[in-house]
């Protein structure tokens, strides 16, 4: 059995479906089982625990032979490294003794030790620490998601505009979460040996502008790039509602992704889903989904 901490995440949904697929026997732990009701219908078993609760997440580890290990993002009202190191640890914590054949971490291209930087930091103590515990972990350090640009469809819709932190030509390592997935399965059925780090991306590196231009072919209309500066980074999510440490934090994972491109590795895993195809794949659902809201 493979245990799947967050689940129902973008990543952890693309892992269990490319597991099922396989045939394997999949358990997907959430904190809300109605967010895994389409997983069930797709074959998996659904455990509901809180990461926090140390010995229930253990319990529901001890039932497996492997884990997927994703720390869950923490609300951005919150402060939100706080939150997702106390995340972290619960899982260590649970991982420790459960007597896991295998787990595999999901980390983040970036990781590094030094001063409070958002995921940068909070993933690499992560693997850090799981890689301290006598459970083998491999680390899979992913780009950054091509999932993050389907949240602002709806303004690109409405307004033409695709909002970036990033200059419209600064071409940065992405990733498909489906392209995660299928690299976390491949590695949870491996075996305990493989423990290395492996760093995942898509086909190609991309821009803003590349993105606004797979809106545009996907929407059928003209799609600009409204560049925020940099000077503006904290007070414009600070407008977005979150805290001001989740603001420092935000800005501060921003620009590393500018300033430490000599850290991006020379020859990752690629994925085989383009950012065209992606962006593609996303007006389309949503463009379904309106329609079906539409006629009941």
């Amino acid at each position: 059995m493979h245990i799947i901490i967050g689940g129902t995440g973008h990543v952890g949904s693309a892992t269990t479906r490319a597991l099922l697929r396989r045939g394997e026997p999949v358990t997907v732990v959430t904190r809300n089982a109605g967010h895994a009701a389409d997983l069930r219908a797709a074959g998996a078993k659904v455990a509901v625990a809180d990461v926090r609760d140390v010995g229930a997440l253990r319990a529901i580890l001890r039932t497996g032979t492997t884990a997927l290990l994703l720390n869950p993002p923490a609300a951005p009202f919150t402060d939100t490294d706080a939150v997702e190191r106390a995340n972290a640890a619960a899982i260590v914590d649970a991982v420790t003794g459960s007597g896991l054949r295998k787990a595999v971490a999901v980390s983040t291209f970036g990781a590094r030790p030094g001063d409070p930087c958002g995921d940068l930091t909070v993933l690499f103590g992560f693997e850090e620490k799981l890689r301290a515990q006598a459970v083998p972990v491999a680390v899979n350090r992913g780009a950054y998601y091509m999932s993050n640009w389907a949240e602002m469809l709806d303004s690109v819709r409405h307004r033409g505009k695709l909002t970036s932190f990033f200059p419209a030509d600064a071409a940065i390592p992405m990733v498909a979460p489906g392209d995660l997935g299928e690299a976390a399965a491949r590695r949870l059925l491996e075996g305990p040996d493989r423990t290395d780090t492996c760093y995942i991306e898509g086909p190609r590196r991309y821009t803003p502008g590349d993105v606004a231009a797979a809106f545009a072919h996907a929407l059928g209309r003209p799609v600009e790039v409204d560049v925020i500066p940099r000077h503006a980074w904290e007070q414009t999510f600070r407008q977005l509602g979150f805290s001001p440490a989740a603001a420092r934090t935000y800005a501060c994972m921003t620009g590393t992704v500018l300033d430490e491109q000599d850290r991006w590795p020379d020859s990752p895993e690629r994925g085989a889903t383009t950012l065209e195809d992606f962006i593609h794949d996303v007006v389309s659902r949503a463009q379904a989904d309106r329609l079906q809201d539409k006629h009941g």
